[in-house]
């Protein structure tokens, strides 16, 4: 067992034997992760009070923490989702294909549904729901408008891209494959 993939409770997180785990980054508890997934320096994914399911060819940048809620909600996300550097996604779920900027917020109970983006620095108060295809900004975040092809395109190149990374760092022997 690598020293950043951690048991709670007794429950192992369920890994992929293709994801990338960079050695800075924290699986705890009760998680699953996806084939291709990666997930870089000084993340933290933290299922100790509640599930975290993490769908496939997932991108979550440095210094993300992905966490739950003790009672209500568990963690949700799709597969080819982006969330960028330094965001926080609590107890919400995340439709596939969906982008949240860096440091966005993402709070209980919110979803953020396929093909959306949640801008940098953006906050998705609880409960919110971010539509399909659109754009969202603010603190609190709110609709901008639908998201146009520099956004389609985003949501399309940014996975594959990190993918491609990863495996740059595993060649020269950085990362963890489960």
């Amino acid at each position: 067992m690598a020293d950043n993939i951690l048991p709670f409770k007794g429950i192992m997180p369920k890994i992929d034997t293709s994801v990338f785990l960079a050695p800075s980054a924290v699986v705890i508890g009760d998680v699953e992760i996806g084939k291709e997934t990666n997930i870089w320096f000084g993340c933290v994914v933290r299922g100790d009070m509640n599930v975290i399911r993490i769908g496939k060819r997932v991108n979550i940048q440095d210094a993300t923490v992905v966490h739950v809620d003790s009672h209500k909600y568990g963690t949700f996300i799709g597969d080819d989702v982006t969330i960028g550097h330094s965001a926080v996604v609590h107890a919400c779920t995340l439709e596939d294909k969906c982008f949240v900027g860096m440091q966005a917020c993402v709070m209980d109970g919110a979803v953020v549904e396929t093909g959306a983006m949640v801008a940098a620095g953006a906050l998705v108060p609880p409960g919110k729901v971010v539509k399909a295809g659109q754009l969202w900004a603010g603190t609190p975040a709110r609709f901008v408008r639908d998201c146009g092809a520099q956004e389609k395109e985003m949501i399309d190149y940014v996975p594959p891209e990190y993918w491609s990374m990863a495996q740059e760092y595993l060649k020269i022997g950085i990362g963890v494959v489960k």
